[in-house]
């Protein structure tokens, strides 16, 4: 085997259509997933409404033709506000969760490359993260920082770290035993270059697993941090905001929680889907299905 090679199997992505193809809930994982980024990029197009427009005349009514969900304490269109609710869920997680991939996984692959001393103060600073559960940090992080969307990615990715530390460190640490590492470092590579070009590629599927399944994380921390009035300031429209605006009239207008609560189970539930779809289709045991 050369220097240049990896033992990255090719056809990831056939191997996971293949796989969901195959398998009811991982398409539907994938299929609710893409149809819930394509509603949150193209809301201003989709939703029916200015999602922060008051109809005071129509306060909290209930489903009519002009508003297919009814109407909020303020007379807003709740459609147009799950619709709104998911560009700024989405955005926060995947940005959050891209990021404490980027940091976390730089973080592993330098603490199982070179070992010794850096790994343990890298796998200490990580144990010590993880000692607290991640929506306490992210109060914490959010309360010290202010309520505002980059303070709250900053936050949700601080949670996040740790994880996707520990899971490129693993995997790292038995894939620089191989011998195209070791014939690499014979021809002078640079440890940059070997991590960047030999290692990264091989764990990139443990990343991306734990990715998919964090990205759900990243939704119900986001959500659960504006219901308690640390996420992003009103009027922008969020799915924990959402609820908290409805609880006090939840036994009046339970649809005021009840549309907000089901896109987030929605989303939480594909992701978890789409985790394991993919989970199983970087299982070297089911690559030849």
């Amino acid at each position: 085997m050369s220097a240049t090679s990896t033992l990255h199997p090719p056809g990831r992505l056939a191997r996971f259509a293949r796989l969901c193809w195959r398998r009811k809930a991982a398409s539907a994982g994938a299929l609710i997933t893409l149809l819930m980024l394509l509603v949150a990029i193209f809301a201003p197009w989709i939703a029916p409404h200015d999602p922060n427009e008051q109809d005071i005349l129509s306060r909290m009514a209930g489903p009519s033709a002009d508003y297919l969900l009814g109407n909020d304490t303020y007379g807003r269109d709740i459609l147009s506000r799950i619709i709104w609710g998911a560009r700024v869920s989405l955005f926060i997680g995947v940005t959050s969760i891209g990021a404490a991939m980027l940091i976390g996984g730089m973080l592993g692959v330098l603490a199982g490359y070179f070992g010794g001393k850096l790994d343990r103060l890298i796998m200490a600073v990580m144990d010590m993260l993880l000692s607290f559960p991640s929506l306490v940090m992210g109060l914490l992080v959010v309360a010290v920082l202010g309520p505002t969307t980059l303070n709250l990615i900053i936050a949700i990715a601080f949670t996040a770290i740790a994880p996707f530390a520990r899971i490129a460190r693993a995997p790292t640490m038995a894939v620089k035993q191989r011998d195209f590492i070791e014939a690499g470092r014979a021809l002078g590579y640079s440890d940059l270059r070997i991590m960047a070009v030999h290692v990264l590629p091989n764990i990139l599927d443990e990343i991306m697993v734990l990715g998919s399944l964090w990205l759900a994380t990243a939704i119900r921390t986001e959500a659960s941090l504006s219901f308690i009035g640390l996420g992003v300031r009103p009027p922008t429209a969020t799915w924990g905001g959402m609820i908290r605006d409805g609880f006090e009239n939840m036994l009046d207008a339970p649809g005021l929680v009840i549309y907000p609560s089901i896109a987030i189970l929605i989303i939480m539930v594909a992701l978890n889907l789409l985790g394991d779809g993919l989970r199983d289709a970087t299982d070297p045991k089911l690559r030849h299905e």
